[in-house]
């Protein structure tokens, strides 16, 4: 069976796509009986080398050869963000051809429209590659997983903050140093804000939360915290008390609502999530019939996307011809916890002068808002005469007690800078 596909993007990933339809494409077609063709290739430079060898007659910089031509059958979003990707995949749907996409930013954001306008013509959309990489991460929630309620979703799925974390633990360098080695290696852009932000992590929390639990949920559901205000300090203290920090994309489910949240997490050195090194991924996941699962490798990079993109190509070509069964993505709704009403253990840090009476002080007003404290320690900045750390661990309590407590403490004269918590995740 011979399938016509068409390519919108030519960069990383996308030469990426190119490059394993050349080189596997004899084992695809006797794996699953499908020839996949490239029959066309749109990108706005079509000049510059992506070190694999093609037919410059398939090369375009006009989208509109591939939307408009009858023999492609499956369309290959590859060029991410919002516009024209959106427009070129509805588009693609409405001209009734089954789209694969990697765009985590469209489908946390229009999931809804995109599945509608697909539904109504009867084509397909997939979207593996959109998170976690090489991870088959989606069609496990989607099927693998599909008769379980699925409980929890913890998450390490930005390789960028990763790796980050990772050399101010193992190597201790400061966040600016592992900054700058994660740029010099390609894992990091010019412009992390995404990635370091936890922006990126909260798109794929996005998409995975909705189909895990059926509830609609786009970016503006997903709280998100980055890791630049992580030192060296807070790295030592953790590891001390047993724990390792990573940036943690969070969703838990219960029978009222549900939690989504990013952001810098203490996990127990004993975790299966707590080894995972430097740019990998790994996805924590219990339902209440498998139990817990872990689906750990590389969450990004030019050839593991590929290989989800490939994987998406195949299962679309392996349908056509069928009518299109739409499984029920949304099928309850649930309030979204507000970050303020979660419950958690907390890891603070206050910046103090070296004053009698500071760590009373801090304990008291953390008592008049109903935390209770398991460990304090107290030390001096290094070179800093006056300067020092109160580092505390608490018992379980409400975030909205806690940030009750550090605006007050925030504001006292022994202050010399502004505190900083992290939730522990057990």
């Amino acid at each position: 069976m011979k399938v016509n596909l068409g390519l919108i993007g030519f960069g990383t990933v996308g030469s990426g796509v190119v490059k394993l339809l050349r080189e596997n494409h004899d084992l695809i077609e006797k794996r699953t009986g499908a020839a996949l063709h490239l029959k066309k290739i749109a990108d706005r430079d079509i000049s510059s080398d992506r070190g694999v060898n093609v037919d410059p007659k398939i090369l375009t910089t006009d989208v509109e050869t591939i939307l408009s031509n009858p023999e492609i059958e499956i369309v290959i979003e590859l060029i991410g963000g919002e516009e024209p990707a959106k427009s070129y995949i509805i588009e693609a749907l409405r001209r009734k051809k089954h789209v694969v996409t990697a765009n985590k930013v469209l489908l946390a954001k229009y999931s809804e429209e995109i599945f509608k306008i697909a539904k109504g013509n009867n084509v397909q959309v997939q979207y593996e590659g959109s998170v976690a990489g090489g991870i088959p991460l989606i069609n496990a929630l989607r099927e693998g997983l599909v008769a379980n309620k699925v409980r929890t979703i913890l998450g390490i799925i930005n390789g960028t903050t990763n790796y980050i974390l990772t050399k101010m633990n193992e190597d201790g360098q400061s966040f600016e140093e592992a900054l700058k080695g994660a740029k010099e290696k390609g894992y990091a852009e010019t412009n992390p804000a995404l990635d370091i932000e936890g922006i990126d992590s909260g798109e794929k929390l996005a998409i995975l939360s909705s189909l895990a639990f059926g509830t609609r949920v786009d970016m503006s559901n997903v709280y998100t915290e980055g890791i630049s205000k992580i030192t060296i300090q807070d790295i030592k203290f953790a590891r001390e008390f047993g724990y390792i920090i990573k940036l943690l994309a969070i969703a838990k489910n219960t029978n009222q609502d549900i939690e989504l949240r990013v952001h810098p997490t203490m996990l127990p050195l004993k975790h299966p999530l707590a080894s995972v090194r430097d740019e990998y991924n790994a996805i924590y996941i219990e339902g209440d019939a498998v139990g817990t699962t872990m689906f750990y490798g590389k969450g990004a990079g030019q050839m593991p996307t590929a290989s989800s993109v490939i994987s998406d190509v195949i299962k679309v070509a392996l349908n056509m011809g069928n009518t299109i069964s739409y499984p029920n993505l949304i099928w309850g709704t649930k309030k979204i916890k507000s970050i303020e009403e979660i419950t958690s253990r907390y890891y603070l840090r206050f910046p103090i002068l070296d004053q009698p009476g500071v760590i009373g002080k801090i304990g008291t007003i953390l008592g008049e808002h109903d935390i209770s404290i398991t460990s304090a320690i107290a030390t001096l900045v290094e070179k800093q005469k006056n300067e020092g750390n109160v580092e505390i661990l608490t018992h379980e309590t409400k975030e909205r007690n806690i940030r009750s407590a550090l605006k007050e403490i925030d504001e006292l004269p022994m202050m010399w800078g502004q505190s900083l918590l992290i939730r522990i995740e057990e």
